[in-house]
C-alpha cells in the first residue's frame, strides 16, 4: 500500500491519498503521483519526506523536479545501527542523534564527520548507509524550525498504519482488491481526526511562497 500525507495551509494533517502498487516500485509511484496531477495537484510541494524507498524518489523527481527531499531519520538511524554490533549502538545513537537535532546545519555536518570519522575503519557498512543520502538527510534546516519536528521522519503515516497492521493480522487477510482498499482508507480516515496540527502552521504560506530559510530562520532581504 503506497500512502500520501500533506498538509494544509491551516497546518491540518490530511490524507492525500492510497494507492496499491507493486512493491514500491518506481512505476507505482508514478502513476499514484499522476493520478494526484489528474485531481487537480498542479503546484509541486515544496518538500517530501519518505525513507530509502528508490522507487519514490525516483518518481518523484521525473513528475515533481522541484520538490526538496528529505530522509525519514528514525528509518535512517534504525538501517545504521543494524549494521552496527549491540555494544557500540548506544554511543552511535547518541551521535546520530547530535547530527538531526543540531540548531544549525553546520553542527549538524559537525557531528556528520566526526561519526564518520569515528567509525569508517570498524563499521565501513554503517558507514556507507549514513553517507548514501547525506544531502536529502539534512533538507529540513532550510524549512521554519517550527516545522522541524514534522519533516524530520515519516512518523504520522508509521503511527497510523500500525493500527492498520495490527487489523490485517486480526482479520487473517484482507479479500479482494476494492476490500482492502477500502478497509485501508476508512482506518486511515479514523485515523486522521486524530493527527496533531503542525506547529508554526502560520509560515507555511512563506513555504509556499518561496521564501528562503536558513537554519530554521528567515533570510531577510535587506534593501538598499
Amino acid at each position: 500500500m503506497l500512502v500520501l500525507i500533506g498538509v494544509s495551509e491551516e497546518g491540518q494533517k490530511e490524507l492525500i491519498g492510497i494507492h496499491d502498487g507493486a512493491r514500491e516500485s518506481k512505476q507505482s509511484w508514478k502513476d499514484f503521483l499522476q493520478n494526484l496531477r489528474s485531481r487537480g495537484m498542479t503546484q509541486s510541494p515544496s518538500l517530501a519526506i519518505g525513507d530509502g524507498a528508490l522507487g519514490f524518489w525516483s518518481a518523484l523527481e521525473e513528475e515533481f523536479p522541484q520538490c526538496s527531499q528529505q530522509r525519514c531519520w528514525v528509518h535512517k538511524t534504525a538501517n545504521i545501527l543494524d549494521k552496527m554490533p549491540k555494544s557500540v549502538q548506544p554511543n552511535a545513537k547518541r551521535m546520530i542523534h547530535e547530527m538531526y537535532l543540531s540548531p544549525t546545519k553546520e553542527t549538524a555536518l559537525k557531528a556528520y564527520d566526526e561519526f564518520l570519522e569515528h567509525y569508517t575503519a570498524k563499521y565501513p557498512a554503517a558507514c556507507k548507509c549514513l553517507g548514501k543520502d547525506k544531502e536529502q538527510l539534512f533538507s529540513f534546516y532550510d524549512f521554519p524550525a517550527e516545522h522541524w519536528r514534522h519533516i524530520r521522519t515519516t512518523n504520522p503515516i508509521e503511527s497510523t498504519f500500525a493500527t492498520v497492521r495490527h487489523r490485517t493480522r486480526q482479520t487473517k487477510g484482507c479479500g479482494n482488491r476494492t476490500a482492502t482498499l477500502t478497509m485501508v482508507f476508512k482506518l486511515a480516515k479514523i485515523a486522521e481526526k486524530g493527527w496533531i496540527r503542525l506547529k508554526g502552521f502560520q509560515l507555511l504560506s512563506k513555504v509556499v511562497a518561496g521564501i528562503t530559510f536558513k537554519d530554521g530562520e528567515e533570510v531577510k532581504k535587506h534593501v538598499a
